[in-house]
């Protein structure tokens, strides 16, 4: 029914990188899901409903992970280290850090500014940005992952957690914003 050795991207049929075509994804989940789900094989043996429930979950989670650009460089990390590392690893990059805590500052004080959804728009912007400069140093680190440029990968992916962090705490303000007016 499905190989349980293959890797995410061997699973759909994907070149092993940071970059994924979503596309393409999409269409290769929707074809194997359609070949395992477990509703194709209500009228099986036990064995093949189970079968087909265990293959199903691990389509359903080597297509989150990919899909997530987090998810997919800590998964990446995996494939080439074995190691992901910890989420509470955090980046040692100071200036990062300086531009991270200034970002929330702006947000917490969003709420007493003359146009706080401006603001919030700015930081969304802001990280929008930075979010797309790391997703190109990966996509660079990921092609020749030499042990250097797979501790560069670590250090990226901590700076994308904060990115994602931060980016859900402006969206909910945004939408408590949206939700008070």
């Amino acid at each position: 029914m499905l190989d349980f050795s293959q890797d995410y991207f061997a699973l759909f049929g994907l070149p092993v990188g940071f970059p994924v075509d979503r596309d393409r994804l999409a269409d290769a989940y929707r074809a194997l899901q359609g070949a395992v789900h477990p509703d194709r094989f209500a009228a099986g043996s036990d064995q093949e409903r189970r079968l087909s429930m265990q293959v199903s979950t691990r389509v359903n989670e080597a297509f989150q992970t990919l899909k997530d650009p987090l998810s997919r460089a800590r998964y990446l990390l995996i494939l080439h280290t074995g190691d992901p590392g910890s989420d509470h690893d955090t980046t040692c990059d100071a200036a990062f850090l300086m531009e991270q805590m200034e970002l929330r500052e702006a947000l917490a004080e969003a709420r007493s500014q003359s146009d706080p959804l401006a603001v919030i728009g700015a930081v969304l912007d802001q990280l929008q940005r930075q979010d797309r400069a790391l997703h190109a140093e990966l996509t660079g680190l990921f092609a020749d992952p030499t042990a250097a440029h797979l501790s560069a990968a670590r250090e990226a992916m901590r700076k994308l957690q904060f990115l994602h962090k931060c980016r859900r705490d402006a969206e909910a303000l945004e939408a408590d914003l949206d939700l008070g007016a």
